[in-house]
């Protein structure tokens, strides 16, 4: 087990490095620069500010000095957030990025089980397809759709929710970004979940416990909710793990006071760095 980890680990390092350098490049051929926005600047300050992030080297130069500091772990200054890192401003936001993440794989989990067993026991009825026509609308409802939509409606029009600040981490502040994170995978689990459970129903043991006359809530829980359960815990563990991609459209909380992805500027500030090679 530990020999297929290191695979997989060292597998993964050709896959960072060509992500690395596609990225480097292509924000370096894309229009503009990281000081576009800023008022004229006099030719020698801005000659001053190329030299101090590296911009006036050519790009093959850029290129290496980005890649060397990148293996120190370096990723230069923000351009966004002045007198931050890149690292200063990963390190502030992946601990709440951590705890949406652990919070929305606990609900995705508990609850896409939860109803996958529920349509399972009612195949066929109203409940069952109820069940799996809401898990169709979460499979195909983009995150950065639902998260938009459940801030408005939830937080704007009903106000039942706060929808900025992040109040200690509260858990009145948790509850829009982890339901919203947590929605897609509900869907899946809830699906899997309940295909599984109705082929181990129709198990021969099954029948054989119910032929006993044990009662059915024993049948389920003694006998075939760990057999349905475990054929969809590797994907499940391996489809929700903390996605960033998906959390920097779920920050609808903006919990730096505006609305705005709180996630965005760590991989904003990175890409930029990556242009300046600084």
């Amino acid at each position: 087990m530990l020999a297929y980890s290191l695979r997989r680990l060292g597998g993964a390092i050709p896959t960072l490095f060509v992500v690395m350098t596609v990225s480097f490049f292509m924000m370096r051929l894309a229009p503009g620069g990281p000081f576009d926005r800023e008022r004229m600047l006099a030719p020698a300050v801005e000659a001053n500010i190329k030299k101090a992030y590296n911009l006036d080297q050519p790009l093959i130069v850029q290129y290496g000095l980005y890649l060397s500091k990148a293996l120190k772990g370096d990723l230069g200054p923000s351009f966004k957030y002045q007198d931050y890192t890149v690292v200063e401003l990963i390190a502030s936001g992946f601990p709440v990025s951590f705890e949406i993440g652990i919070a929305a794989i606990v609900l995705a989990v508990i609850a896409g089980g939860g109803l996958g067993i529920f349509a399972a026991l009612r195949q066929n009825s109203g409940i069952d397809h109820a069940v799996m026509a809401t898990a169709m609308i979460g499979i195909t409802v983009p995150n950065f759709v639902m998260a938009p939509l459940m801030t408005l409606i939830l937080g704007v029009y009903l106000r039942l929710l706060p929808v900025g600040g992040y109040g200690g981490g509260s858990l009145r502040n948790l509850i829009l970004p982890t339901v919203a994170l947590a929605l897609p995978p509900v869907a899946y689990i809830a699906r899997l979940t309940r295909a599984s459970m109705i082929e181990v129903l129709r198990s021969n043991y099954i029948r054989t416990a119910r032929a006993k006359g044990l009662p059915p809530h024993w049948v389920v829980l003694r006998h075939a909710l760990k057999p349905a359960l475990m054929p969809g815990w590797p994907v499940k563990a391996a489809k929700r793990q903390p996605e960033p991609s998906d959390q920097l459209l779920t920050r609808l909380s903006s919990w730096d006071g505006s609305m705005s992805w709180r996630a965005v500027p760590p991989v904003s500030g990175m890409a930029g760095h990556g242009v300046a090679a600084s």
